[in-house]
């Protein structure tokens, strides 16, 4: 099973928010390898939730997929903050995902932990100049992430 790391501020949306909602669309991705991650996921697949911009950005829990990418509304709706105005019905260039709540964790795991970690060395997120916000998680990867809560 395909394993992803997705960021989100916490003010706009986070893991508290999931976990009340119990499931979300997950829109607004504007890069084009983070899209093409998004495509590539499958329902059933997990995800970690990674908080950021924020005072402690880190791992804050675990969605899950429940549908897989369709074309993300928002790229047509002139009045989001996410509008396209070179995406049309016809062509959509931007994909979502409908997520589930898994678990919050009980406290984030912060990113200088994450950085310490020899396990993650390859992990995107700990590299230098690596700003995506999907990105996708080795099992190996996973694991050294779940033994540290």
């Amino acid at each position: 099973m395909p394993y992803w790391l997705m960021k989100s501020e916490p003010d706009e949306f986070s893991i508290q928010d999931l976990e009340q909602a119990q499931q979300a669309r997950w829109d607004g991705v504007r890069n084009y390898q983070a899209r093409n991650f998004i495509r590539a996921m499958a329902p059933g697949d997990e995800f970690l939730f990674y908080h950021s911009s924020c005072a402690t950005p880190g791992v804050a829990g675990i969605g899950r997929i429940l549908r897989g990418a369709y074309p993300d509304p928002t790229a047509l709706d002139p009045e989001s903050p996410y509008f396209d105005e070179k995406s049309d019905t016809a062509a959509n260039r931007w994909s979502a995902v409908d997520v589930g709540f898994g678990e919050c964790f009980s406290q984030v795991l912060p990113l200088s932990r994450l950085k310490r970690e020899p396990a993650l060395a390859e992990l995107p997120l700990v590299q230098k100049a690596s700003r995506l916000s999907v990105m996708p998680v080795t099992e190996a990867q996973w694991q050294a992430i779940l033994s540290l809560r």
